[in-house]
């Protein structure tokens, strides 16, 4: 089947050294070889793949730019499809004015992640790479980077290959013997069929059990940082961020409203909501600031609680300690590079948890707090050379769905049921399984999947 050429500027949209504009599709070649004049005066050279060469863009007989143009037929594309990018100076005009040519001379504007469609679609890539593609681009720290390019290499495809070949060879299993059942027993089956999907249903479910860890990579964490006034909360957050973001004096209640931003930290991002000072005020501005503190503090993945060692703790203390107690949280005890008046197995005691002791001002002891978020968050270590780790939300739901056909299926065999029972369950948790992947899914969800991504892309 026919399809229509496709192009759309592959590069941010904003000044830059360089701008790539891309072709994709039957006529790709066609079409550059309409605007497109090599210095020499020779004719472009289509034949060879993936070959760069020298010369202009022309709109006309109007020169646009001079430029590079790299030539790859298909298949051995990133679409499959015989594919042409324009290597152009970054100026978002001549970015602009380039794809306009390329449109007038054959080709029509690319909808969003319509190349990685087109990938998809021509079997280059299956639905889990193409989901990894846009996770690529969007990872905010070092985790779910290298997750990201695991599972473009085919990590997870291959996990969601092997249990799929382990479920489709006991349905040709049953179907031939209820086929020919003269010659194939079925006879203790079950009990065989049991052993055989206990480690399915394990592996899978540490598939699921990843998802939490998934989260906290490509989402990040919803971060707090709590405490009186004055114990030096902004003075963290500054600290966390690397730079004077949060304006810090020794006059207590300077934080009046929630600061937020999002930062690295220690290869895991954090949602950071620096608050005003928790205590009793009949100053209407601060009290608000108070409030907007303990909703953030509510809503929040983890809260940092700094307690400021100097000062005795007292009943706004206690009252913090009370308000966090069901949640995740780090007690920091600040300002050790002073004479403290709290210990750390004081404060301990009183709260129930582990206490950090750190300096803000002094960055002493934020190696231990990035150690303590990491054993909060990541279930046990996170690798990324034999271990796959699920970040997808409609993943883990076709995961889920799989799982509990399996355990369908274990039911069945504990009922006594026919074998025919199994195989209907175990066709179930195949066909979930390869929605992963991109089997037998709905053109509306491809649709949707691929029109997230961005333009060019």
């Amino acid at each position: 089947m026919k399809t229509e050429t496709i192009a759309a500027i592959a590069t941010a949209l904003s000044n830059s050294g360089i701008g790539i504009v891309r072709i994709s599709g039957e006529e790709a070649f066609d079409v550059i070889r309409r605007i497109f004049r090599k210095k020499n005066g020779e004719k472009l050279d289509t034949e060879q793949s993936h070959r760069v060469h020298y010369g202009y863009v022309y709109d006309g007989e109007e020169r646009l730019d001079e430029v590079l143009v790299l030539v790859m037929k298909g298949p051995h594309s990133y679409t499959a499809e015989d594919t042409v990018e324009i290597d152009c100076h970054g100026g978002v005009l001549m970015m602009k004015r380039i794809l306009e040519t390329v449109i007038r001379n054959g080709a029509r504007a690319a909808e969003p992640g319509e190349f990685t469609k087109r990938a998809f679609l021509n079997g280059r890539i299956d639905l889990s790479q193409a989901e990894a593609v846009i996770d690529v681009i969007h990872a905010q720290n070092d985790y779910a980077l290298k997750s990201s390019v695991s599972q473009l290499s085919g990590s997870v495809s291959e996990k969601i290959k092997e249990l799929r070949e382990k479920i489709l060879y006991e349905i040709a299993f049953i179907e031939s013997a209820l086929d020919d059942p003269e010659h194939i027993s079925l006879d203790g089956y079950g009990e065989k069929l049991g052993g055989v999907l206990q480690p399915l249903e394990e592996k899978i479910g540490r598939l699921i059990a990843s998802f939490d860890n998934g989260k906290v990579m490509t989402e990040g964490v919803k971060t707090v940082i709590l405490g009186k006034p004055n114990a030096g909360k902004s003075s963290l957050m500054n600290v966390l961020l690397g730079e004077e973001r949060a304006i810090v004096t020794d006059v207590a209640g300077t934080t009046r409203d929630t600061l937020e931003e999002k930062l690295s930290f220690g290869g895991i991002t954090l949602n950071v909501v620096d608050t005003a000072g928790i205590r009793d005020t009949e100053d209407v501005v601060e009290k608000i600031g108070v409030d907007r503190a303990k909703k953030a503090a509510l809503d929040a993945d983890l809260v940092i609680y700094v307690v400021d060692g100097s000062r005795p703790l007292d009943e706004n203390d206690a009252d913090i300690m009370d308000f966090i107690r069901d949640k995740k949280s780090v007690l920091l005890l600040n300002k050790t590079d002073l004479n403290t008046v709290i210990s750390a197995e004081e404060l301990e005691e009183k709260s129930g948890r582990r206490v950090i002791p750190v300096s803000a001002k002094e960055e002493l002891g934020i190696e231990l707090l990035e150690e303590e978020i990491k054993r909060l968050f990541y279930h046990g270590e996170i690798r990324f050379n034999d271990e796959v780790t699920i970040t997808n939300v409609r993943q883990k739901s076709a995961l889920e769905e799989s799982l509990k056909s399996l355990q369908m299926v274990d039911a069945s065999i504990a009922d006594g049921m026919p074998e025919d029972f199994y195989s209907i369950d175990l066709m179930s948790a195949y066909e979930s399984l390869g929605t992963i992947i991109g089997e037998a899914v709905e053109d509306d969800l491809v649709n949707e999947i691929f029109g997230k991504f961005c333009m060019g892309k």
